[in-house]
Protein backbone atom coordinates (compact mmCIF):
# COMPACT_ATOMS: atom_id res chain seq x y z
CA UNK A 1 0.00 0.00 0.00
CA UNK A 2 0.70 3.50 -1.09
CA UNK A 3 3.17 4.88 2.27
CA UNK A 4 1.49 8.62 1.67
CA UNK A 5 -1.48 6.92 1.64
CA UNK A 6 -1.16 5.13 4.44
CA UNK A 7 0.32 8.65 6.49
CA UNK A 8 -2.73 10.54 5.21
CA UNK A 9 -5.10 7.93 7.23
CA UNK A 10 -3.55 8.65 9.83
CA UNK A 11 -3.68 12.32 9.97
CA UNK A 12 -7.58 11.57 9.28
CA UNK A 13 -7.99 8.70 11.84
CA UNK A 14 -6.01 9.04 14.34
CA UNK A 15 -3.02 6.70 15.67
CA UNK A 16 -2.77 4.23 16.57
CA UNK A 17 -4.80 2.97 13.67
CA UNK A 18 -5.09 -0.64 11.81
CA UNK A 19 -5.83 -0.56 7.84
CA UNK A 20 -7.13 -3.17 5.96
CA UNK A 21 -6.94 -3.53 2.18
CA UNK A 22 -9.93 -5.37 0.51
CA UNK A 23 -7.71 -5.92 -2.85
CA UNK A 24 -5.12 -8.28 -1.15
CA UNK A 25 -8.00 -10.25 0.86
CA UNK A 26 -9.71 -10.72 -2.27
CA UNK A 27 -6.36 -11.77 -4.43
CA UNK A 28 -5.71 -14.48 -1.77
CA UNK A 29 -9.20 -15.47 -1.46
CA UNK A 30 -9.06 -16.06 -5.79
CA UNK A 31 -5.33 -17.88 -5.78
CA UNK A 32 -6.96 -20.31 -2.77
CA UNK A 33 -9.70 -21.23 -5.12
CA UNK A 34 -8.03 -21.81 -8.48
CA UNK A 35 -5.21 -24.26 -6.98
CA UNK A 36 -8.33 -26.09 -6.38
CA UNK A 37 -10.28 -25.32 -9.44
CA UNK A 38 -10.37 -29.57 -10.10
CA UNK A 39 -12.24 -30.35 -7.12
CA UNK A 40 -15.84 -29.88 -8.32
CA UNK A 41 -17.23 -28.99 -4.95
CA UNK A 42 -15.30 -27.04 -2.57
CA UNK A 43 -15.71 -24.74 0.37
CA UNK A 44 -13.66 -21.82 1.91
CA UNK A 45 -15.27 -20.88 5.24
CA UNK A 46 -13.17 -17.99 6.51
CA UNK A 47 -11.41 -18.53 10.22
CA UNK A 48 -13.68 -15.56 12.07
CA UNK A 49 -10.95 -15.66 14.70
CA UNK A 50 -8.42 -13.94 12.60
CA UNK A 51 -10.44 -10.69 12.04
CA UNK A 52 -13.91 -10.48 13.22
CA UNK A 53 -15.13 -7.48 12.43
CA UNK A 54 -17.98 -7.44 10.64
CA UNK A 55 -17.10 -5.93 7.69
CA UNK A 56 -14.50 -8.39 6.72
CA UNK A 57 -17.20 -11.19 7.39
CA UNK A 58 -19.40 -9.11 4.75
CA UNK A 59 -16.46 -8.95 2.62
CA UNK A 60 -15.78 -12.77 2.45
CA UNK A 61 -19.68 -13.01 2.32
CA UNK A 62 -19.39 -11.36 -1.46
CA UNK A 63 -17.04 -13.95 -2.17
CA UNK A 64 -19.40 -16.85 -1.39
CA UNK A 65 -17.55 -18.22 1.38
CA UNK A 66 -18.45 -19.30 4.25
CA UNK A 67 -17.73 -18.86 8.12
CA UNK A 68 -15.39 -21.03 10.16
CA UNK A 69 -16.45 -20.24 13.95
CA UNK A 70 -15.01 -21.25 17.40
CA UNK A 71 -17.84 -19.60 19.70
CA UNK A 72 -21.41 -19.14 20.11
CA UNK A 73 -20.16 -15.03 19.42
CA UNK A 74 -18.39 -15.91 16.33
CA UNK A 75 -21.67 -17.28 14.87
CA UNK A 76 -24.01 -14.49 15.88
CA UNK A 77 -21.42 -12.45 14.24
CA UNK A 78 -21.78 -14.27 11.44
CA UNK A 79 -25.63 -14.87 11.37
CA UNK A 80 -25.74 -10.64 11.84
CA UNK A 81 -23.35 -9.84 8.96
CA UNK A 82 -26.23 -11.96 6.71
CA UNK A 83 -24.38 -15.82 6.53
CA UNK A 84 -26.89 -18.11 6.56
CA UNK A 85 -26.53 -20.95 9.09
CA UNK A 86 -25.79 -23.93 6.93
CA UNK A 87 -22.91 -21.71 5.48
CA UNK A 88 -21.19 -21.29 9.43
CA UNK A 89 -19.48 -24.70 10.61
CA UNK A 90 -18.65 -23.84 14.36
CA UNK A 91 -15.66 -25.76 15.83
CA UNK A 92 -15.59 -25.37 19.72
CA UNK A 93 -12.74 -26.51 22.43
CA UNK A 94 -13.53 -26.81 25.85
CA UNK A 95 -16.81 -25.36 25.65
CA UNK A 96 -20.46 -26.89 27.67
CA UNK A 97 -22.80 -29.18 25.97
CA UNK A 98 -25.15 -26.40 26.75
CA UNK A 99 -22.98 -23.68 24.18
CA UNK A 100 -23.11 -26.51 21.58
CA UNK A 101 -26.67 -27.09 21.90
CA UNK A 102 -27.24 -23.11 21.99
CA UNK A 103 -25.59 -23.09 18.40
CA UNK A 104 -26.91 -26.53 17.19
CA UNK A 105 -30.78 -24.76 18.05
CA UNK A 106 -29.37 -22.10 15.01
CA UNK A 107 -29.35 -24.49 12.30
CA UNK A 108 -25.08 -24.21 12.68
CA UNK A 109 -23.10 -27.21 11.41
CA UNK A 110 -21.85 -28.57 14.56
CA UNK A 111 -17.84 -30.19 14.80
CA UNK A 112 -17.34 -32.27 17.76
CA UNK A 113 -13.55 -32.61 19.02
CA UNK A 114 -14.07 -35.11 22.12
CA UNK A 115 -15.43 -38.23 22.86
CA UNK A 116 -17.59 -37.03 26.44
CA UNK A 117 -19.27 -34.32 24.80
CA UNK A 118 -19.98 -36.35 20.97
CA UNK A 119 -21.86 -39.42 23.42
CA UNK A 120 -23.42 -36.85 25.66
CA UNK A 121 -24.51 -34.60 21.75
CA UNK A 122 -25.80 -37.93 20.10
CA UNK A 123 -27.60 -39.12 22.70
CA UNK A 124 -29.94 -36.32 22.55
CA UNK A 125 -29.83 -35.15 19.44
CA UNK A 126 -28.81 -38.09 17.03
CA UNK A 127 -30.99 -36.34 14.45
CA UNK A 128 -28.39 -33.86 14.28
CA UNK A 129 -25.77 -33.97 11.70
CA UNK A 130 -22.23 -33.42 13.17
CA UNK A 131 -18.67 -33.26 12.10
CA UNK A 132 -16.10 -35.15 13.78
CA UNK A 133 -12.42 -33.35 14.96
CA UNK A 134 -9.81 -35.80 14.48
CA UNK A 135 -6.46 -35.41 15.93
CA UNK A 136 -3.83 -36.89 12.80
CA UNK A 137 -1.13 -37.02 15.55
CA UNK A 138 1.20 -34.86 12.92
CA UNK A 139 3.41 -32.36 14.37
CA UNK A 140 2.83 -29.22 11.89
CA UNK A 141 2.91 -25.03 12.89
CA UNK A 142 5.68 -22.56 13.01
CA UNK A 143 5.28 -22.44 17.28
CA UNK A 144 4.66 -24.68 18.96
CA UNK A 145 2.05 -22.61 20.96
CA UNK A 146 -0.15 -22.81 16.95
CA UNK A 147 0.94 -26.43 16.48
CA UNK A 148 -2.60 -28.45 17.53
CA UNK A 149 -2.41 -32.08 15.83
CA UNK A 150 0.26 -33.49 17.94
CA UNK A 151 -0.04 -36.22 19.90
CA UNK A 152 -0.19 -33.94 22.95
CA UNK A 153 -2.83 -31.52 21.74
CA UNK A 154 -5.79 -30.58 23.64
CA UNK A 155 -7.85 -30.27 19.54
CA UNK A 156 -9.63 -33.08 18.39
CA UNK A 157 -10.05 -37.05 18.99
CA UNK A 158 -7.22 -39.49 18.53
CA UNK A 159 -7.00 -41.27 15.55
CA UNK A 160 -6.44 -44.08 17.72
CA UNK A 161 -9.84 -43.39 19.76
CA UNK A 162 -11.43 -43.73 16.00
CA UNK A 163 -13.39 -47.54 17.59
CA UNK A 164 -14.54 -45.16 20.49
CA UNK A 165 -16.15 -42.65 17.67
CA UNK A 166 -17.72 -45.61 15.83
CA UNK A 167 -19.49 -47.45 19.13
CA UNK A 168 -20.89 -44.05 20.12
CA UNK A 169 -21.93 -43.36 16.38
CA UNK A 170 -23.57 -46.94 16.58
CA UNK A 171 -25.16 -46.80 19.88
CA UNK A 172 -26.62 -43.73 19.30
CA UNK A 173 -27.66 -43.79 16.03
CA UNK A 174 -26.28 -40.63 15.39
CA UNK A 175 -25.45 -39.21 12.04
CA UNK A 176 -21.87 -38.35 10.92
CA UNK A 177 -21.90 -36.11 7.78
CA UNK A 178 -18.16 -34.78 8.21
CA UNK A 179 -14.58 -35.51 9.03
CA UNK A 180 -12.81 -32.68 10.10
CA UNK A 181 -8.51 -31.92 10.74
CA UNK A 182 -6.47 -28.81 12.19
CA UNK A 183 -2.80 -29.62 12.07
CA UNK A 184 -1.24 -26.13 12.76
CA UNK A 185 -0.54 -22.66 11.35
CA UNK A 186 2.45 -21.60 9.38
CA UNK A 187 2.81 -25.47 7.82
CA UNK A 188 5.20 -25.24 5.04
CA UNK A 189 5.94 -29.28 4.30
CA UNK A 190 3.35 -29.88 1.62
CA UNK A 191 4.03 -33.74 1.83
CA UNK A 192 3.86 -33.32 5.79
CA UNK A 193 0.02 -31.55 4.73
CA UNK A 194 -1.07 -34.16 2.49
CA UNK A 195 0.68 -36.99 4.92
CA UNK A 196 -2.35 -35.90 7.63
CA UNK A 197 -4.60 -36.02 4.79
CA UNK A 198 -4.01 -39.21 3.92
CA UNK A 199 -4.55 -40.60 7.63
CA UNK A 200 -7.65 -38.56 7.40
CA UNK A 201 -8.93 -40.16 4.36
CA UNK A 202 -8.61 -43.40 5.92
CA UNK A 203 -10.69 -42.44 8.80
CA UNK A 204 -13.50 -41.28 6.59
CA UNK A 205 -13.68 -44.80 4.64
CA UNK A 206 -15.25 -45.60 7.89
CA UNK A 207 -17.99 -43.55 7.88
CA UNK A 208 -20.85 -44.18 5.08
CA UNK A 209 -22.95 -40.78 4.85
CA UNK A 210 -20.27 -38.16 4.77
CA UNK A 211 -20.86 -34.70 2.79
CA UNK A 212 -17.43 -33.28 3.31
CA UNK A 213 -14.31 -33.57 4.54
CA UNK A 214 -12.75 -30.01 6.45
CA UNK A 215 -9.04 -30.41 5.65
CA UNK A 216 -8.38 -27.19 8.32
CA UNK A 217 -5.83 -24.45 7.33
CA UNK A 218 -2.30 -22.97 8.44
CA UNK A 219 -1.20 -21.61 5.29
CA UNK A 220 2.09 -19.78 5.94
CA UNK A 221 2.24 -16.21 4.21
CA UNK A 222 5.46 -14.26 3.91
CA UNK A 223 6.68 -11.94 6.71
CA UNK A 224 9.64 -10.09 5.47
CA UNK A 225 11.49 -10.00 2.00
CA UNK A 226 12.49 -13.85 0.83
CA UNK A 227 10.68 -15.81 3.28
CA UNK A 228 8.98 -18.85 2.52
CA UNK A 229 5.62 -19.73 2.60
CA UNK A 230 3.37 -22.49 1.65
CA UNK A 231 3.26 -23.79 -1.81
CA UNK A 232 -0.68 -23.14 -2.24
CA UNK A 233 -0.46 -24.36 -5.89
CA UNK A 234 1.97 -27.32 -4.64
CA UNK A 235 -0.56 -28.18 -2.10
CA UNK A 236 -3.92 -27.88 -4.70
CA UNK A 237 -2.03 -30.54 -7.07
CA UNK A 238 -1.31 -32.95 -4.87
CA UNK A 239 -4.11 -32.87 -2.44
CA UNK A 240 -6.88 -32.53 -5.36
CA UNK A 241 -5.43 -35.72 -7.36
CA UNK A 242 -5.86 -37.15 -3.55
CA UNK A 243 -9.08 -36.15 -2.56
CA UNK A 244 -10.88 -37.32 -6.31
CA UNK A 245 -9.18 -40.10 -6.19
CA UNK A 246 -10.75 -40.69 -3.02
CA UNK A 247 -13.79 -39.13 -3.22
CA UNK A 248 -14.27 -41.91 -6.31
CA UNK A 249 -12.97 -44.75 -4.61
CA UNK A 250 -15.89 -43.17 -1.43
CA UNK A 251 -18.87 -43.40 -4.76
CA UNK A 252 -19.92 -39.90 -3.86
CA UNK A 253 -19.23 -36.78 -4.84
CA UNK A 254 -17.95 -34.64 -1.63
CA UNK A 255 -17.18 -30.93 -0.47
CA UNK A 256 -13.69 -30.37 0.11
CA UNK A 257 -13.46 -28.00 2.71
CA UNK A 258 -10.68 -25.20 4.06
CA UNK A 259 -10.86 -22.98 7.02
CA UNK A 260 -7.80 -20.39 6.40
CA UNK A 261 -7.67 -17.36 8.38
CA UNK A 262 -4.05 -15.49 8.11
CA UNK A 263 -4.02 -16.93 4.58
CA UNK A 264 -6.85 -14.22 3.39
CA UNK A 265 -6.18 -11.82 5.83
CA UNK A 266 -2.43 -11.39 7.23
CA UNK A 267 -0.44 -9.50 4.30
CA UNK A 268 -4.00 -7.43 3.69
CA UNK A 269 -3.63 -5.82 7.55
CA UNK A 270 -1.24 -2.31 8.38
CA UNK A 271 -0.64 -0.93 11.76
CA UNK A 272 0.60 2.00 12.36
CA UNK A 273 1.75 3.85 15.24
CA UNK A 274 3.09 7.09 16.35
CA UNK A 275 6.78 7.54 18.26
CA UNK A 276 6.78 9.03 21.56
CA UNK A 277 9.85 9.31 22.40
CA UNK A 278 13.19 8.33 21.17
CA UNK A 279 15.74 6.86 24.25
CA UNK A 280 18.92 6.20 24.33
CA UNK A 281 21.02 4.10 26.73
CA UNK A 282 24.45 2.91 27.40
CA UNK A 283 23.84 0.13 24.54
CA UNK A 284 20.51 0.67 22.61
CA UNK A 285 18.52 2.95 21.33
CA UNK A 286 14.27 2.72 21.88
CA UNK A 287 12.08 3.86 19.87
CA UNK A 288 8.36 4.09 22.14
CA UNK A 289 5.09 4.47 20.46
CA UNK A 290 1.63 4.86 21.14
CA UNK A 291 0.98 1.36 21.16
CA UNK A 292 1.48 -1.94 22.93
CA UNK A 293 1.04 -5.07 23.74
CA UNK A 294 -2.68 -4.22 24.26
CA UNK A 295 -3.06 -3.59 20.29
CA UNK A 296 -0.61 -6.29 19.43
CA UNK A 297 0.67 -9.16 21.09
CA UNK A 298 1.58 -11.44 18.71
CA UNK A 299 5.36 -10.21 19.00
CA UNK A 300 5.29 -10.77 22.31
CA UNK A 301 3.09 -14.11 23.04
CA UNK A 302 4.57 -15.87 19.46
CA UNK A 303 8.18 -14.39 19.28
CA UNK A 304 6.01 -13.15 15.40
CA UNK A 305 8.00 -11.13 12.96
CA UNK A 306 6.57 -8.49 11.81
CA UNK A 307 8.27 -5.61 9.51
CA UNK A 308 8.95 -2.36 10.44
CA UNK A 309 8.55 0.61 7.85
CA UNK A 310 9.00 4.35 8.76
CA UNK A 311 7.13 5.78 6.63
CA UNK A 312 7.87 9.57 7.82
CA UNK A 313 11.86 8.91 6.74
CA UNK A 314 11.26 5.86 4.09
CA UNK A 315 15.06 7.16 2.89
CA UNK A 316 16.41 7.92 6.12
CA UNK A 317 19.44 5.91 7.08
CA UNK A 318 19.16 2.81 8.71
CA UNK A 319 20.04 2.56 12.48
CA UNK A 320 19.66 -0.32 14.45
CA UNK A 321 16.07 0.25 16.85
CA UNK A 322 14.67 -1.50 19.65
CA UNK A 323 10.80 -1.20 19.07
CA UNK A 324 8.69 -0.77 22.20
CA UNK A 325 5.56 0.24 23.74
CA UNK A 326 3.88 2.07 26.16
CA UNK A 327 2.68 -0.36 28.64
CA UNK A 328 4.53 -0.56 31.84
CA UNK A 329 5.54 -4.08 31.23
CA UNK A 330 7.87 -5.41 28.84
CA UNK A 331 6.18 -5.50 25.35
CA UNK A 332 9.38 -5.64 22.47
CA UNK A 333 7.73 -5.08 19.28
CA UNK A 334 11.07 -5.88 17.94
CA UNK A 335 15.16 -5.90 18.87
CA UNK A 336 18.01 -3.84 17.38
CA UNK A 337 16.19 -4.06 13.74
CA UNK A 338 17.48 -2.23 11.00
CA UNK A 339 14.77 0.74 10.09
CA UNK A 340 15.15 4.12 8.35
CA UNK A 341 16.33 6.81 11.13
CA UNK A 342 13.43 7.40 13.19
CA UNK A 343 12.60 10.95 15.15
CA UNK A 344 9.67 11.72 17.69
CA UNK A 345 6.34 11.67 15.87
CA UNK A 346 7.44 10.17 13.03
CA UNK A 347 4.57 7.01 11.68
CA UNK A 348 5.88 3.00 12.02
CA UNK A 349 3.81 0.86 9.74
CA UNK A 350 3.92 -3.21 11.11
CA UNK A 351 2.94 -5.03 8.27
CA UNK A 352 1.29 -8.63 8.15
CA UNK A 353 -1.30 -6.81 10.94
CA UNK A 354 -4.30 -8.43 9.66
CA UNK A 355 -4.60 -11.77 11.22
CA UNK A 356 -4.63 -12.31 14.92
CA UNK A 357 -3.36 -8.72 16.03
CA UNK A 358 -6.94 -6.34 16.20
CA UNK A 359 -8.98 -9.48 17.49
CA UNK A 360 -6.41 -10.13 20.15
CA UNK A 361 -6.19 -6.85 21.58
CA UNK A 362 -7.22 -5.42 24.93
CA UNK A 363 -7.58 -2.68 27.66
CA UNK A 364 -4.67 -3.07 29.41
CA UNK A 365 -3.59 -0.69 31.26
CA UNK A 366 -6.72 0.73 30.83
CA UNK A 367 -6.03 1.74 27.31
CA UNK A 368 -8.21 2.83 24.41
CA UNK A 369 -8.59 -0.10 21.80
CA UNK A 370 -7.59 1.35 18.47
CA UNK A 371 -9.43 2.28 15.25
CA UNK A 372 -9.97 0.23 11.94
CA UNK A 373 -10.25 1.63 8.63
CA UNK A 374 -10.78 -0.38 5.35
CA UNK A 375 -9.52 0.18 2.12
CA UNK A 376 -12.21 -0.73 -0.32
CA UNK A 377 -12.56 0.15 -4.24
CA UNK A 378 -10.47 2.95 -4.02
CA UNK A 379 -12.37 4.47 -1.15
CA UNK A 380 -11.73 4.48 3.03
CA UNK A 381 -14.05 3.86 5.42
CA UNK A 382 -13.97 3.95 9.39
CA UNK A 383 -15.36 0.21 10.37
CA UNK A 384 -14.60 0.53 13.95
CA UNK A 385 -14.56 3.94 16.19
CA UNK A 386 -11.77 4.36 18.29
CA UNK A 387 -12.35 3.60 21.88
CA UNK A 388 -13.15 6.33 24.51
CA UNK A 389 -13.36 6.41 28.54
CA UNK A 390 -16.95 6.12 28.27
CA UNK A 391 -16.60 2.47 26.41
CA UNK A 392 -13.94 1.73 29.62
CA UNK A 393 -16.77 2.74 31.77
CA UNK A 394 -19.89 1.16 30.12
CA UNK A 395 -20.06 -2.28 31.55
CA UNK A 396 -18.70 -1.14 35.03
CA UNK A 397 -21.58 -0.65 38.08
CA UNK A 398 -20.23 1.84 40.66
CA UNK A 399 -21.97 1.67 44.51
CA UNK A 400 -21.51 3.91 46.79
CA UNK A 401 -18.92 3.47 49.26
Amino acid sequence: MNNQLLLSLVEKYGSPLYVYDSEIISNQYKRLTKAFKKVKKVKINYAVKALSNVNILKLFKTYGAGLDTVSKQEVLLGLHAGFKPKDIVYTPNGVSLKEIEDVAQMGVQINIDNLSILEQFGHHYPKIPVCIRINPHILAGGNHKISVGHIDSKFGISIHQVPHILRIVENTKMKINGIHMHTGSDILDIDVFVSAADILFDVAKQFDNLEFIDFGSGFKVPYKLGDISTDIEELGEKLTARFNEFSKEYGRELTLMFEPGKFLVSEAGYFLASVNVIKQTTSTVFAGVDSGFNHLIRPMFYDSYHEIINLSNPDGKNRYYTVVGYICETDTFASNRPIHEIHEGDILCFKNAGAYCFSMASNYNSRFKPAEVLIHNGNDYLIRNRETIEDILRNQTEIEL
